[in-house]
């Protein structure tokens, strides 16, 4: 109220919808700035935000100490800050929007085939690890994959533990590239992902880079087995998770697509009640946050 006095406006002596009009604009620009910040925390454009807020801040501070030409410079610079945010964070920028174009609920894998899918991925992990081989399997969520498959091997065939071991065996043509799963069916192999703009741990590989790369911009889950070390992890939105065995890969796994997959269709009956409810997978006992994962994830060191 004080700010707003400072301002000139008095919303006692404004008519009630102006009020209600004023209340709302304002809420909806701070909800704005907590979701960018939010968003941006622990990305790289962090720290390229806050070198525009510096900027800004230089630019008030050189109005108010009549420094000419550096309020000339900076000025002309922050009057294309528009085109100079789409550059500067266009990655962060397309996943944003892509979480915010996605709807809940709408997820077209059944929970059945979902878990059999899980099992089956979970079970293949444990397998290659043992036989020291490397491995790439990204599972799709909500976000498609299609721009990946494109320029891969189409499959189109049913998740099974033995065919993912067989298409990362150290003689088959497409064991350096990633599958492709859309539960319950392998849709490509060999697929070329984007690496991360991150800086890894040296610890992690080419594998784990582009599962990172990925996983910054679309909201897949991404099971890697490192050919070097025979460490399976898992990496969604940006993070790693590492040193899982096949019964705690499943556990994370179930965790984040059933359980989310139960949630988001709670979230849809609340908006649509008559919507048929779908049918609930029973086991196994997890926790109800997709975001407690069974190992704490691990942020690479800059």
């Amino acid at each position: 109220m004080e700010i707003l006095a400072r301002l000139g406006l008095d919303l006692n002596a404004l008519p009630l919808s102006e009020t209600i009009s004023i209340s709302l604009d304002v809420a909806l620009v701070s909800i704005l700035i907590y979701w960018v910040l939010l968003l941006m925390r622990g990305t790289r454009g962090q720290t390229m935000l806050l070198g525009l807020v510096i900027i800004a801040v230089f630019y008030v501070a050189s109005l108010k100490l009549s420094l000419v030409t550096l309020n000339w410079i900076l000025g002309n610079f922050l009057g294309s800050v528009i085109l100079v945010i789409v550059v500067l964070f266009q990655e962060d920028l397309r996943r944003g929007l892509v979480r915010v174009g996605l709807i809940p609920g709408f997820s077209q894998s059944a929970p059945q085939a979902l878990e059999l899918t899980i099992s089956d991925v979970a079970s293949a992990a444990a397998m290659l690890s043992k036989q020291g081989l490397g491995a790439l399997m990204v599972l799709k969520r909500d976000v498609g994959l299609e721009e990946y498959a494109e320029h891969a091997v189409k499959i189109d065939a049913l998740v099974s533990d033995q065919l993912l071991v067989s298409i990362f065996q150290k003689t088959s043509p497409l064991h350096d590239g990633a599958v492709l799963i859309e539960s319950p069916r392998i849709i490509a192999a060999g697929a070329v992902l984007p690496l991360t703009f991150e800086a890894p741990s040296s610890s992690y590989g080419t594998r784990h880079r582009a599962a990172l790369g990925l996983s910054e911009v679309s909201d897949a889950v991404v099971v890697v087995v490192s050919e070097e070390t025979g460490k399976i992890s898992l990496v969604r939105e940006g993070r790693i998770s590492t040193d899982f065995d096949e019964k705690s890969l499943y556990n994370a796994l179930f965790r984040l697509t059933l359980v989310r997959h139960r949630r988001r269709q709670r979230q849809l009956r609340s908006f649509f009640p008559t919507l048929t409810r779908s049918r609930e997978v029973e086991r196994p006992p997890v926790e109800s946050d997709e975001s407690k994962a069974a190992h704490t994830p691990v942020r690479e060191s800059d």
